[in-house]
């Protein structure tokens, strides 16, 4: 049953679909409206600033670990992770320096324990094997 005060929609008279219209969007702004001018969504750096990660790089964590076990591990991830670090601006820089540095004292102490040992043994060349 109709009312007979209601009357009848026309074309003209029904909403209209707006698209966007009322719905909110990313940072409670509508659907296609750009941002104002001077605000910056959250997560985004301003014009001018490079992006600081507060990540650290693997590597350079990697690097400074292997230099207590592995000297030349920790020499080839040192300087992986010193290139990476530049390029992606994660954190870790003095870990990577770390690991290098003690990567290069390991394997210079390793170098002299070598010379050594190849020095005692030419030096009584008839103690090896003779048991």
């Amino acid at each position: 049953m109709t009312d007979p005060n209601e009357q009848p929609r026309t074309p003209s008279s029904a909403p209209q679909y707006q698209p966007g219209a009322g719905q909110p969007g990313a940072y409670g702004q509508q659907y296609g409206q750009a941002p104002q001018y001077g605000h910056q969504p959250y997560g985004q750096q301003p014009y001018g600033q490079p992006g600081r990660s507060d990540k650290y790089n693997v590597l350079a964590i990697v690097s400074l670990v292997s230099a207590f076990f592995i000297s030349l591990v920790a020499v080839i991830t040192g300087h992986i992770a010193l290139h990476q670090i530049k390029r992606t601006g994660e954190q870790g820089r003095a870990l990577a320096i770390t690991g290098l540095v003690l990567g290069y004292l390991g394997l210079l102490a390793g170098i002299i324990v070598a010379i050594i040992v190849i020095a005692a043994i030419a030096a009584h060349p008839g103690s090896i094997g003779s048991y």
